[in-house]
């Protein structure tokens, strides 16, 4: 059995430690190893933050350095995953809180480059916890901050009691913008269920793609500049079947006009774009097509994923990756009368939406 673990990620002060604390208290019977790897608030400066993080390049069998992994963590979770075994400790989960300025990525691929951690855990989600007070001013300032937005798998966003009804829902829109994927909740004093913290399975390769599609459909009126909108020869109406995330709580985002523009003064360099279509994927082009994108734009790519319509097989294909990570897996078959669509989502800092766009469009039978 795998030992799922979840990565917390935020900014300082959004109140990891407070969730963090409440997920003890409610978990009841289930036991918990906490990784912490966080700084207290009075000693911030950027040299004590450079020297902690111990961070290692590995280098791939075919010649590549491929990935930055935390050499820390993945000491910690070996040593974790031996006492487990001896028996000298019994835990059932691990969570790992970082730091407020500490990048997902290299905690993320940890789980993926190194066998021995991949043989004991299993990564199941990243949350990220945003201020709703202070959020604006940390999007604008840290890239960090929207880096640990483009990875989440779920968003908790917390003090929204100290901000209007407009500036939650203009930050909703924003964090909408930045990550798609990932489902949004209004959360008060760390109050949260286990269910929405615990076996998200936002890294299982299973054929459940996230997107709300209403939202980026219905949208239109707020882009000024449409960048942010579907390739429009891929617009094909919404499927309804995959707005069945009945827990989430962010439906109410998409209520009113509030004129043209009104969301978008903010032009944040983590994005995402999705691609549709309804032509099958020639597998070798789609495969040399990625493998050149993910080799160019890597580090720049943070969270991707898709269900796809693959020429030669009757299965759904699903995908997905962290940076030059990139997995692919088949899934179920395609039901009878269902449409054969390909949906993709790509959240990263400042991709060329065009090349992507266009390359994908080249891959198609």
């Amino acid at each position: 059995m795998l030992i799922p673990a979840t990565i917390l990620t935020g900014f300082l002060g959004a109140g990891k430690t407070t969730l963090l604390k409440r997920v003890l208290t409610e978990a009841h019977g289930q036991k918990i190893a906490i990784i912490e790897n966080e700084f207290g608030e009075e000693n911030i400066d950027n040299e004590i933050l450079v020297s902690d993080t111990n961070e290692q390049i590995i280098q791939m069998n075919n010649g590549c350095v491929c990935c930055t992994i935390r050499e820390d963590l993945r000491t910690t979770l070996q040593l974790l995953a031996a006492k487990k075994r001896k028996g000298l400790l019994d835990f059932e989960r691990v969570v790992i809180e970082t730091t407020g300025l500490a990048d997902p990525g290299p905690v993320a691929q940890t789980f993926f480059m190194d066998d021995e951690i991949a043989e004991s855990f299993l990564l199941d989600s990243i949350l990220t916890l945003v201020d709703a007070k202070h959020a604006a001013q940390q999007l604008n300032d840290r890239q960090e901050a929207r880096r640990q937005v483009g990875f989440a798998d779920q968003i908790f966003i917390s003090k929204s009691d100290l901000v209007s009804a407009e500036e939650l829902d203009a930050l909703q829109h924003r964090l909408k913008h930045m990550n798609p994927r990932a489902l949004q909740k209004v959360v008060h004093f760390g109050e949260v269920s286990l269910a929405e913290v615990f076996d998200l399975r936002g890294f299982n390769l299973n054929a459940k793609l996230d997107i709300d599609p209403d939202f980026l459909a219905d949208d239109g009126h707020h882009h000024h500049d449409g960048e942010h909108c579907d390739h429009p020869s891929h617009k094909h109406g919404h499927d309804a079947h995959s707005h069945d995330h009945g827990h989430s709580d962010h439906d109410h985002a998409h209520g009113g006009d509030h004129g043209p523009g009104h969301h978008h003064h903010h032009d944040d360099d983590v994005k995402s774009f999705v691609f549709k279509s309804k032509r099958p994927f020639d597998p070798a082009k789609l495969e040399d097509f990625l493998g050149t994108i993910v080799n160019i734009y890597g580090p720049k790519m943070l969270r991707y994923k898709g269900v796809l319509n693959m020429r030669g097989t009757e299965r759904k294909v699903i995908f997905q990756g962290v940076h030059q990570l990139m997995g692919s897996d088949l899934g179920p078959e395609w039901a009878k009368g269902e449409e054969r669509m390909s949906k993709m989502v790509f959240i990263g800092i400042d991709l060329p939406k065009d090349i992507l766009m266009q390359g994908l469009e080249q891959s198609l039978v």
